[in-house]
This record gives C-alpha cells, structure tokens and sequence, in this order.
C-alpha cells in the first residue's frame, strides 16, 4: 500500500529505506525479504520501548505509526505483506513466489489471512503475555500518543493493552481460538509439503515464521501441538535470511 507523507523529508530518500523495530514480527518479514534478494538497504530503527514510533515526524511517514514502512526511491510503502509482495515483484530474482497460478493464489491467502489475525489475534496474545507490560504507557506517553493516533481500533486496543488495564479477557480467548485454529491449519499443510505452499520456500513461509518466532516468545504451545510447525520453523531458522532478518535484531522474543 502506497501512502502519500506529510512528512516530504523521506520523498527525497533515494535507494530502500526501512524504518523498522527489533521486535516486530511485521518488520521481521521485510528484514528476511531484503536478505533473500540480497538488497541493500538502509536502516532507520525505531526502539519500541523508548516510544521512538510515537512521533510527529514518524506519524508523519506513516499515518498510525506502526513497523514497518518502506521507502523506496521516495515512495512510501506501509503494511508488511503487501511490502514483501512489492519486493518480490520489484526485484523478481530470486523469485519467493510459485509460479503456478493456482500456488500463488494459495500464497496470496496466506498472506492475506497474517494481516487479517494481526491485531485481533495475534497482537492480543503478545500484547496480553508479555508486551504490553514492556511498552506500558504512563500518562503522559499516553497522551502523546493520543494526541497523534487517528486510527480509531488502535486507540481502542492500546488504551486496554498498554495502560495497565488489560485487554478484555474475552477478546484474549477469541484470539487463542484464532490461532489454534489457524495453525491447525499449518500444521496440516506441512504434514503434506515441505513448505507451507507445495514444495518450495515462499513468500507465504517469511510471512507466518515471524509469529511463530513470537509467539514461542510467549509460550504458545508449539511443541507439545505442532510437531510439523516446529520442523518446518527450525528449517528455516537455518537460513542466512532468518540469522540476518530476525536474530541479529532479536536474538530473543
């Protein structure tokens, strides 16, 4: 998804930008695009922690503020799998799309289907477990935030999952039930193939590792459930893209 900035500095940046964070699944799926094409890029880091996304200069790239955005050539691009589609259709060699039709297709849902569970479902069981207590917001980062999100379910879920309250619990089962349901579903697809469409790596795989790498962060039973899910994750934790994309950023969710 291409955005127009209101912040023209980055329209002037020539070459692949990346703003990003360490422990962001979304930005984890860019990193290991990047080091599969083999592309140069530059890093702008943005530290969660310290709220560096929480700026008007960076609401200003990106309109709710969230990691990753990519620019490119003074472009800019948000929302993490419609960015690796652009990567891989940009700089086509080596190809992490199927050729088959019918295969990308099959890709295309995958993706689709992350976007969709980031927020109700998987950013609820991080957020719930572990990482709304590490990005708690006093009063007046609170403010400042509200003062710059637009984005109505944003300021919904950040006002429960980051200030101390809690997301309601009936929320934080649903998004428990998502997700067993849906790797269910990986799990079943990787009893067949090696990969999570037909038999080679893909766009599909960079995609869901990442919340598989996060959600180990936060005890998501893999093991113990999803002997093929830990098979296929391990195999790729053997990559130059997953070393480069997620480990050397975050070693440990």
């Amino acid at each position: 998804m291409i955005v127009t900035p209101t912040n023209k500095e980055v329209t002037k940046l020539e070459g692949l930008h990346l703003y990003h964070a360490d422990m962001s699944n979304c930005s984890m799926r860019v990193r290991m695009t990047l080091t599969e094409k083999g592309l140069p890029w530059i890093s702008h880091h943005l530290d969660l922690r310290k709220k560096e996304a929480v700026t008007p200069e960076y609401f200003g790239i990106h309109p709710k503020g969230l990691v990753p955005t990519l620019v490119h050539q003074g472009v800019v691009h948000i929302e993490s799998n419609e960015i690796i589609e652009y990567l891989d259709e940009t700089f086509p060699d080596p190809p992490l799309q199927p050729e088959a039709e019918d295969e990308r297709a099959e890709m295309r849902e995958w993706l689709r289907t992350a976007t969709e569970i980031h927020l109700p479902a998987v950013k609820t069981v991080i957020y719930t477990r572990k990482i709304g207590k590490v990005l708690r917001k006093n009063d007046v980062e609170d403010a400042k935030y509200r003062a710059l999100q637009r984005d109505p379910e944003l300021l919904a879920f950040h006002a429960a999952a980051t200030s101390g309250n809690g997301l309601p619990q009936q929320n934080v089962e649903k998004a428990e039930a998502t997700l067993y349901r849906l790797f269910d579903k990986v799990e079943a697809e990787l009893s067949e193939h090696e990969w999570l469409v037909g038999d080679k790596f893909s766009l599909a795989d960079i995609s869901w590792v990442p919340l598989h790498f996060t959600l180990i962060g936060v005890e998501f039973p893999f093991e113990e459930r999803y002997p093929h899910v830990t098979a296929w994750a391990a195999a790729i934790r053997e990559r130059p893209s997953f070393q480069e994309g997620i480990l050397r950023w975050c070693a440990k969710f």
